[in-house]
């Protein structure tokens, strides 16, 4: 079977890199890569976006919103001759889910989750349900629908967050008592999205983020965690001081950011649980569980089914989850499972850029001045590499 040449570059589009998402993270990641050797189309919705200066080709794409995304997408690929699509934010997941056959039949490598996982891991309450269901206890939780369901509610404190989306903690809040979460359900509006209110459970400093990783036709391979350290504003959404008689929770209750830092290692205690929870989802791919440890049990209070947001951390240690998945299923590499990786503490700051008012081309403009339009067409990339299988290709 015909595998791409190690020392071939390969070409990737990595798209949403600005925002400090998860699509620098990748773009980060692939660059840290010591083994493989990337050219990487870097894409954003902005122009003013200095992470383009990371990439070898710059441009900008319409949002996922936009009805002619997946074309420019697709055609961004065709011309640069792109091998293998991450995706950078999660409404652009939610597109080329949908969409994950168009990438196929173009012979595209998408390393996404199935829509399965996707749909049930981006709402918030069947989630938890899925937790509950299969014996993983989730802190309690109730979607709130009118003042009766408020009413209901007598666990303080409680996260109130929107049941769909919300990515880096968007629109969560902590209520102490039940007045506070009269307030803030009025002032969120809840008649108009659906929310929901979660128990708030454990002390800031247990607080873990959890990588999980399958190849696409699903065998583990590997697991990491990293243990928070919520030391300033970059680090927290949300933080109050404890007024709820419940000194266990700490002195003050934390909604952590999605700018992560902290301790990287195994952390048996919650990957294991952890590597279950991915299992009986049935993860391909990258999966990012946030929980927190109490009295030694994993309370898992959500799921992302994507990379993290502290990929490249993890890359910085040896566990670099974009680049073992196109080694494994592009170069056709045998990725041992529970491969060896450093262990550390690692702290991120606030960084600085100039941004020239150069002007990064629109999708259109730069598959225009491309110069190896041409002979990326003549070298067939038009069509599916043989040795992609549609398991691989994401066909699933």
């Amino acid at each position: 079977m015909t595998r791409l040449d190690p020392n071939e570059r390969v070409a990737v589009l990595v798209t949403a890199i600005g925002g400090g998402g998860h699509g620098e993270q990748i773009l980060k990641a692939l660059r840290a890569a010591p083994e493989t050797n990337y050219r990487i189309v870097g894409a954003d919705a902005s122009g003013d976006c200095p992470q383009f200066e990371m990439v070898d080709h710059a441009l900008t794409l319409p949002k996922a919103s936009d009805h002619n995304y997946i074309d420019a997408v697709l055609e961004v690929c065709r011309a640069f001759g792109v091998l293998a699509v991450f995706h950078g934010c999660e409404p652009e997941l939610r597109a080329m889910s949908e969409a994950r056959d168009r990438f196929a039949d173009a012979g595209l490598f998408l390393p996404i989750n199935p829509s399965s996982v996707i749909e049930l891991c981006m709402d918030k309450r069947r989630t938890a349900e899925f937790l509950k269901g299969n014996g993983f206890a989730p802190p309690r939780f109730t979607e709130i629908s009118d003042a009766e369901s408020l009413a209901k509610i007598d666990w303080f404190p409680v996260v109130l967050k929107p049941v769909l989306g919300g990515g880096g903690s968007r629109d969560c809040f902590i209520a102490q008592n039940p007045r506070e979460l009269e307030i803030l359900t009025e002032y969120l509006g809840t008649a108009n999205e659906r929310f929901l209110v979660q128990e708030y459970v454990g002390n800031y400093t247990s607080e873990y983020t959890v990588g999980v990783l399958h190849d696409m036709d699903g065998k583990f391979i590997n697991s990491i965690a990293l243990k928070r350290i919520m030391s300033s504003a970059l680090n927290y959404r949300t933080v109050v001081r404890n007024l709820s008689g419940r000194p266990e929770l700490g002195e003050w209750l934390i909604i952590s950011s999605g700018v992560s830092h902290g301790t990287v290692a195994a952390f048996p205690e919650v990957t294991e649980p952890c590597e279950r929870i991915a299992g009986a989802l049935g993860c391909r791919g990258a999966v990012n569980i946030q929980c927190r440890l109490v009295d030694g049990e994993v309370r898992v209070f959500e799921i992302n089914p994507r990379f993290s947001g502290t990929t490249s951390i993890r890359a910085m240690l040896g566990y670099n989850e974009p680049d073992v998945l196109i080694r494994r299923h592009l170069m056709g590499e045998d990725i041992e499972p529970r491969f060896a990786y450093s262990e550390g503490t690692v702290f991120r700051s606030l960084l600085e850029s100039f941004v020239p008012e150069s002007g990064v081309p629109s999708w259109e403009k730069a598959i225009g001045e491309h110069p190896t339009l041409e002979h990326e067409q003549r070298q067939g990339r038009d069509a599916p590499p043989a040795f992609l299988s549609d398991l691989q290709i994401g066909r699933y």
